[in-house]
């Protein structure tokens, strides 16, 4: 309920939907702004285009209907009183130009006679009568210097000679004084009516949008305050679309990924206490044997025998190589874990190195009365893999066998065809391993079930329970040849480990 409460509050007072909301609308005033002010522009240019437009013959018109004549260069001055009281009842709102071939202004009719040009460019001129008048074109306003107006034009001809120009300014400065105080007005207008309406309509749908759009973002932001707090198993709810949605389902997968790391972490952690628990067992006992027959034969120099004396010593030795050997397999299978092993693979025939690895087991088979047994495809081609490693995982093969067999039995070791592979196969007659231990005898030191141990002396009893380190070892080392290890086994009848290796490729 307070977790409800804290995200309708956040909603309520984020400052991102505020923020959000503070540059839509600084971004709507721009754009309205600048809507007003383009489309007042657009307008004034159309009003202009449209006057140049209607009025385009009017210079023509003024030629025809009061011809100015020039005497010596000069315009007639009552020529000039008579195109101005016609134009100026006509249209008050123009000037007229009179121009000779070359631009000069030799007379004119305009409001107050305030020019300040002498002369106006003929270019516009000379353009707008190719044009016809059909191109908006704007020319030089001889009132204001630098200012460029609609017009009007024509040539004045006599005797079918050049003569002049009649030029008309369509907008007088009378005329554009009175168009931008109607243009101020229309802004207004325009501002205040419907760049107004049009400004708070957006304004309020994207305030709503943003609302809806903030709030679940909220609802993410609460969620992941809660998973930051230690609530592992809070998820986002997956209800929009688009980037939130993405960043939500991304969320939920990397929480459900840290959850699994954080399960496999207290796994690992479990399963290191294990190893540590188990190692410093079996690295007790010899280490315990030690030093008890050496504190023994201190105290009883003067009265062991020299066969007693070789007894224990021979004890000791024992117990320093398996101490050793733990050590060792300790080191290399770290070694393994952290991956800096890299297989040197080469071809070799598989047959030899079982044969090897089977006569150098076969002392220590007899001592334990267990027979060897070698069985062979004929003609088992070359695999191609690290000889000494896959060594090893065949000696901690046979070692296991050896260990777990029975006084009598026997260990079958077999190399067989099988396509593109040599299959080999480690079999015992011993007391098997119990079903609900399959799965983990692989583990790093997995201990076999206790009830599956009949042994009453404690050394005895951690040698033949305890797989130690091989088969993790077996495990990791076929691992990094791309191969897997299989195991079969039934209780009291005996197990098998089988694994596969490619055939070298000529």
């Amino acid at each position: 309920m307070n977790n409800e409460k804290d995200m309708k509050k956040g909603i309520l007072f984020s400052s991102l939907y505020w923020k959000i909301s503070a540059t839509l609308l600084l971004l709507l005033v721009v754009i309205g702004c600048a809507y007003v002010f383009i489309t007042a522009d657009t307008v004034q240019v159309y009003f202009q285009e449209k006057n140049q437009r209607l009025n385009a013959e009017l210079a023509a018109h003024v030629v025809q209907e009061v011809k100015p004549t020039y005497q010596n260069g000069q315009v007639d001055e009552a020529s000039m009183d008579k195109i101005m009281s016609s134009m100026m009842a006509i249209n008050p709102s123009i000037e007229v130009y009179l121009l000779d071939t070359a631009g000069n202004i030799l007379n004119y009719v305009a409001p107050y006679k305030k020019v300040k040009l002498d002369k106006v460019s003929l270019d516009p001129v000379h353009s707008f009568l190719d044009t016809k008048g059909q191109q908006f074109i704007k020319g030089d306003d001889p009132r204001n210097p630098g200012i460029q107006k609609e017009f009007s034009a024509a040539p004045v001809l006599e005797n079918d000679h050049l003569v002049g120009y009649v030029y008309v300014v369509l907008a007088s400065e009378e005329y554009d004084i009175a168009a931008e105080e109607l243009i101020g007005d229309y802004l207004m207008r325009l501002g205040g009516k419907t760049m107004l309406v049009t400004l708070v309509t957006t304004l309020l749908a994207g305030l709503l949008i943003f609302w809806f759009i903030t709030r679940y973002l909220n609802q993410i932001i609460a969620v992941v305050k809660r998973f930051k707090e230690g609530h592992l198993d809070e998820r986002i709810p997956v209800k929009s679309s688009g980037e939130l949605q993405e960043l939500a389902i991304t969320f939920n997968e990397m929480a459900q990924e840290i959850l699994s790391n954080i399960e496999k972490i207290k796994t690992t952690e479990n399963l290191r206490r294990e190893l540590v628990a188990n190692v410093s067992h079996d690295l007790r006992t010899p280490l315990s044997i030690i030093h008890g027959y050496v504190e023994t034969m201190l105290m009883k120099a003067d009265d062991l025998s020299s066969a007693q004396r070789s007894q224990y010593l021979e004890t000791i030795l024992k117990s320093t190589e398996r101490l050793k050997k733990l050590v060792g397999d300790l080191f290399e299978l770290s070694k393994l874990e952290a991956k800096e092993v890299t297989p040197k693979k080469e071809p070799f025939f598989i047959t030899e190195l079982v044969q090897d690895v089977s006569q150098k087991h076969k002392l220590l088979a007899e001592e334990k009365n267990v027979t060897i047994v070698p069985v062979a495809d004929n003609n088992v081609p070359m695999v191609n893999a690290d000889i000494s490693l896959i060594e090893r995982v065949l000696q901690n093969l046979m070692d296991n066998a050896i260990k777990f067999s029975r006084d009598g039995g026997i260990v079958t070791i077999e190399t067989h065809n099988f396509g593109n592979n040599v299959e080999v196969k480690v079999t015992d007659t011993g007391r098997g391993i119990p079903e609900e231990d399959i799965p983990l005898v692989f583990n790093r030191y997995f201990n076999l079930t206790k009830s599956s141990s009949n042994q009453s002396n404690q050394e005895d009893e951690v040698s033949k329970t305890s797989v130690g380190l091989g088969l993790a070892i077996v495990k990791k080392i076929l691992e990094i040849h791309d191969a897997t290890i299989h195991l079969s086994s039934k209780l009291n009848k005996g197990s098998a480990f089988s694994f596969r290796l490619p055939v070298h490729n000529i």
